[in-house]
Formats: structure tokens, C-alpha cells, sequence
């Protein structure tokens, strides 16, 4: 037998001897009335375990998330500054485009200007026929 049921055993006949001269019906209603008392502590210890163990899990699962947060937050502030870093650096070429355009259009060189990569489809290279080596004869 085990020993919670022989200390229940045990307290069962402790309370037989104790309620011996009651009369049967008070005492049968005492006897159960403990045994659900004893019950219901149970199943509130049981309760408080499973929710004990239910914090735990939400305060891991909490941590975890506070750490994906502040991962986020940091690799956003490294996007933003990089982000900064490229605006200014766009604006500073625009800038310079800018002035490159206004040196060209007041010096008139704007026609002079051949760059192949503003027409990349032009050919830079003008078509030259390719010199006969003299291997073919006809």
C-alpha cells in the first residue's frame, strides 16, 4: 500500500474512533465533508502548479520577445543611419550634377559632348570593314 493511502487510512479509521459515538448519519456527512476538503486542497495545490509553471513559460516566451524587439530596434537604427548616409549623398551628387550642367550649358560645350554612357546603345566604336588575311581565295 502506499503510504498517502495509508496515512488516509490511518486518518479514515482516526476518524471512525473519533466520531464512534456520533450518530452514523453526522458522522458519515463529517467523514465526507473532510475527504472533499482534502480534495479540493489538492486540486487547489494542483492549480497553483500548473499556473506556476504557466508564469515561467510567459516570462521565457516574454524575454524572447523583448529580445527580438530590441535586435529590431537596433538593426533599424543602423538602416536609418545608413539611409541618412545615402540621402546626403544623393543630394551632394545632385548637387554637383547640377552645377556640372549649368558649367556645360554656359560654356556651350553641351554639343561637344559625346559620352557613350548617356546613350548606351550607341555604339562607341565605329564599324571598320575587317582586313581580308589573304586565306580565303575565291
Amino acid at each position: 500500500m502506499s503510504p498517502l493511502r495509508q496515512s488516509a487510512s490511518s486518518s479514515a479509521s482516526d476518524d471512525d474512533q473519533r466520531y464512534a459515538g456520533m450518530d452514523e448519519k453526522k458522522r458519515k456527512r463529517m467523514i465526507s465533508n473532510r475527504e472533499s476538503a482534502r480534495r479540493s486542497r489538492m486540486k487547489k495545490q494542483k492549480l497553483l502548479q500548473d499556473l506556476t509553471g504557466e508564469v515561467s513559460r510567459l516570462q521565457a516566451a516574454n524575454k524572447n520577445i523583448v529580445s527580438k524587439i530590441d535586435e529590431t530596434t537596433e538593426r533599424y537604427a543602423i538602416c536609418a543611419a545608413q539611409n541618412n548616409v545615402l540621402r546626403a549623398q544623393a543630394m551632394e551628387l545632385t548637387d554637383r550634377l547640377r552645377y556640372l550642367n549649368d558649367v556645360i550649358d554656359s560654356t556651350g560645350l553641351a554639343a561637344d559632348v559625346a559620352d557613350p554612357l548617356l546613350k548606351p546603345l550607341q555604339n562607341p566604336c565605329p564599324m571598320q570593314p575587317i582586313a581580308s588575311s589573304g586565306l580565303l581565295k575565291f
